[in-house]
């Protein structure tokens, strides 16, 4: 598409009265780079959207891709069908799973996964008689992807407004607080609450790490109260907190973890939910077992399936599931030395690889497009971080090196710098 020609194509999260005509065209990546239809090489400080785990253009999986097509591309898995790479993932996901005898429930993304365990929170309490226990509760500032039930779950407001009435039973209470979460099920009653939502590490959201011993204390509020524990682990999986899900670092034994993105570092669509096997049991035993009624197209795609296995040897055989916690306080010392600019108000990140730059309140609230203003200038100089509401995230590939988050580090200082010279010229 020519510069500056009117796109047909609806881009997510996007003013397409600009993106319109100043889309920014990327053609090819390789390992943390990617390469603009301008011909400029970017560090993708970003893994894209928080997925590339592996890097860009690695040859395994391509080549798996490949085998996999020329067997078999996809065929459903409703029913009593299955494919080879469906059941060797299951297997493989289920044996690396931080819980017992976990069953793998497939599909296409992680919005699909939170549908699905959201669904499956509230049908396992049917299935036990305790149909009144439907309330689900998630936090604020949390991100759960933009279906029905994500979008009521979600606790950023903007996401959610302009939609009219979403879906019911959904409660969000502070992000940093287990009292709050203890408070809230004594106010509804835990007998009517089927789950509680947590990521890890909030991503979207704002890079929000979870407080000392706060995960701890939630997981034991919801093992003492019967509350299911969803962990939402679709940014925080695959090496990105330096383990294989992210709760694991916190000795946490959940009853569910929706995943997708670093399962195939985004080389094919593909996500999903491990359930422990005690929410799975009704489902899978006795002649009288309950049907879970929920399901998507392309459940356990055998290409996809093919492409997340090469992805899982990768991350192996190459060390990368540890990288995330051991370059981890490397990545946020070159964000908190940008927290001291005059336009930053602090840094966020130390719990794996990913931070954020928070922008003070009075240069945003004097301009609104400040973030996406910086996020720009970066780019500009040869660097792509995530724009969040208020502030500028970075999430990169498993490969990255301490000279790359200097370079990230560079380029977000510099384009601040500039921000506030512009911002001084205006005054």
């Amino acid at each position: 598409m020519a510069a500056g020609a009117d796109s047909r194509v609806w881009h997510p999260f996007a003013d397409m009265a600009r993106v319109r005509h100043e889309q920014f065209i990327v053609t090819r990546g390789e390992d943390v780079w990617v390469w603009g239809r301008d011909g400029r090489r970017y560090l993708d400080a970003t893994a894209s959207l928080w997925y590339a785990n592996v890097g860009h253009g690695r040859r395994e999986i391509r080549e798996a891709v490949m085998r996999q097509l020329e067997r078999l591309e996809a065929y459903s898995m409703f029913g009593d069908f299955a494919n080879e790479p469906a059941l060797a993932l299951g297997e493989r996901l289920a044996e690396l799973a931080p819980m017992q005898d976990a069953r793998v429930f497939l599909g296409s993304g992680g919005g699909d996964g939170i549908e699905t365990a959201a669904k499956l929170a509230r049908r396992y309490w049917h299935a036990l008689g305790e149909p009144q226990r439907t309330l689900l509760i998630s936090r604020t500032s949390s991100y759960h992807g933009t279906h029905g039930y994500g979008t009521a779950l979600a606790g950023i407001e903007a996401n959610a407004s302009g939609f009219g009435e979403l879906l019911g039973g959904t409660i969000q209470v502070p992000y940093d607080s287990a009292a709050a979460l203890e408070g809230e099920l004594r106010r509804q009653g835990p007998e009517r609450v089927a789950a509680f939502f947590v990521e890890p590490v909030i991503g979207a959201g704002g890079v929000y790490p979870p407080p000392d011993g706060y995960i701890e204390a939630v997981a034991e509020i919801c093992e003492r109260t019967g509350v299911l524990l969803v962990v939402d682990s679709v940014i925080c999986g695959f090496g990105r907190l330096g383990s294989w899900f992210g709760i694991e670092r916190f000795g946490v034994r959940p009853d569910m973890i929706v995943f997708a993105k670093g399962v195939t570092s985004g080389y094919l669509p593909l996500g999903g939910v491990l359930v422990s096997g005690r929410v799975a049991e009704p489902f899978f035993s006795g002649p009288d077992a309950p049907v879970f009624r929920h399901g998507a197209t392309y459940s356990g795609h055998a290409t996809c399936c093919a492409a997340a296995l090469a992805n899982l040897d990768l991350l192996e055989r190459e060390g990368l599931i540890a990288r995330g916690r051991e370059l981890e306080s490397e990545l946020l010392e070159v964000f908190a030395s940008l927290a001291s600019h005059p336009l930053a108000a602090e840094a966020r990140g130390g719990v794996g690889m990913l931070a954020a730059v928070e922008l003070e309140p009075d240069a945003l609230a004097e301009r609104p497009d400040l973030v996406q203003e910086v996020a720009r200038l970066t780019r500009e100089r040869g660097v792509i971080v995530r724009a969040l509401s208020s502030a500028l995230a970075a999430s990169p590939p498993l490969t990255a090196t301490r000279e790359h988050f200097e370079l990230i580090g560079q380029a977000l200082g510099e384009a601040l710098d500039q921000a506030l010279g512009a911002s001084a010229a205006a005054s």
